[in-house]
C-alpha cells in the first residue's frame, strides 16, 4: 500500500566551516554570488538518507541504493525539509528550504543484494603527502586517474557528534554502532581533497549503492578512478567511480561522485 508523503526537518549546520574548501566560508562564498557559506552536499545527503532508512529499515543500509542532485544551496541555519513519497518500488526525495528547491533524489531497496563488486576492480592509490599535492588541473584530474584516501575509522565521539550535526534521530545508529551513510559519502569528497589542491569547489551529485553495514571502529578506505572531466557553462566538472572498503576486505558502498572542481570565473588553485 502506498505511503503518504513523509517529511523530516533538520536545522542545517555547516559542519565544514573550518575546511580547506572555502566555499564553506561566508566571505568567499559571497564572492561567487551565494548568500553565504554552503552546507556541504554530503550533509544534505545525510538529511535525505533519514527517509529511506525510516521506510525500508536496516536492509536499506545493507543493500539499498540512492541518488542525490543538489540544485541550489542549503545555508547554515536553514530549516531543511526532506519530503519523501512512494515512487514505483522506491522513494522520490526532495529537499526544500522555504520556497527554494535545494536537492532532488531517489532511493530504493531491492529484495536481494546486488553481486559484490570485485576488490581488484578499482585501482588502489596512496594519496600524496599534504604538501606534495599537485594543483587541481585538467591534467591532475584527467579521466583515468586513480584516487585514494588515508584510511579512516569513526571514533565514538566523532560518530556521536556527526549524528547531532546532521539532526539524525533514528536510534538504529546508536543501538548498532553503525556508521552513517553521510560519513561514508564524505570519503568521496576526501578523494578529491587529499589528492589535489583545490580552490572553492562544489559537490553536485552522487549515486550510491550499499553493499553492507559498517560499524564504528571499522577502518574504511576508498579506491577510485576518474571517469570524466569536462567544462559545462564555464564550470569545470569531474566525475569518478569509487568503492568504499572496510578493513581491506569487505565492500561497503559503490559511489559515482560528481563535483565542480573549478567554478566559473575561479582562478586556478
Amino acid at each position: 500500500m502506498p505511503v503518504a508523503e513523509q517529511q523530516h526537518e533538520v536545522r542545517a549546520v555547516n559542519l565544514s566551516a573550518a575546511a580547506e574548501n572555502k566555499i564553506h566560508d561566508d566571505t568567499i562564498a559571497r564572492s561567487y554570488g551565494f548568500t553565504g557559506a554552503l552546507v556541504p552536499g554530503v550533509e544534505v545527503y545525510a538529511y535525505m538518507s533519514h527517509a529511506p532508512l525510516a521506510r525500508f529499515g536496516r536492509a536499506w543500509l545493507e543493500r539499498g541504493t540512492a541518488d542525490c542532485r543538489f540544485v541550489s544551496p542549503v545555508y547554515d541555519g536553514d530549516l531543511a525539509r526532506v519530503s519523501s513519497r512512494d515512487h514505483g518500488d522506491g522513494l522520490a526525495l526532495a529537499v526544500t528550504c522555504g520556497e527554494r528547491s535545494c536537492a532532488t533524489g531517489s532511493a530504493a531497496c531491492p529484495p536481494t543484494a546486488l553481486p559484490l563488486p570485485p576488490l581488484d576492480g578499482m585501482p588502489t592509490r596512496q594519496p600524496p603527502p599534504r604538501d606534495a599535492r599537485p594543483p587541481a588541473s585538467e591534467t591532475s584530474l584527467a579521466a583515468g586517474m586513480a584516487l585514494g584516501v588515508q584510511p579512516w575509522a569513526a571514533s565514538d565521539a566523532e560518530h556521536d557528534a556527526y549524528l547531532r550535526g546532521v539532526g539524525e534521530t533514528n536510534p538504529l545508529y546508536l543501538r548498532e554502532r553503525l556508521v552513517h551513510p553521510g560519513q561514508i559519502l564524505r570519503l568521496a569528497n576526501a578523494a578529491l581533497v587529499q589528492n589535489v589542491v583545490l580552490g572553492p569547489w562544489v559537490h553536485v551529485g552522487s549515486r550510491i549503492t550499499h553493499h553492507g553495514l559498517s560499524h564504528r571502529g571499522d577502518e574504511l578506505n576508498l579506491r577510485a578512478r576518474l571517469t570524466s572531466s569536462d567544462i559545462r557553462k564555464g564550470h569545470a566538472f569531474v566525475t569518478f567511480d569509487a568503492l568504499v572498503v572496510a578493513n581491506g576486505t569487505r565492500p561497503i558502498a559503490s559511489i559515482e561522485h560528481t563535483a565542480i572542481w573549478r567554478l566559473r570565473g575561479g582562478a586556478p588553485a
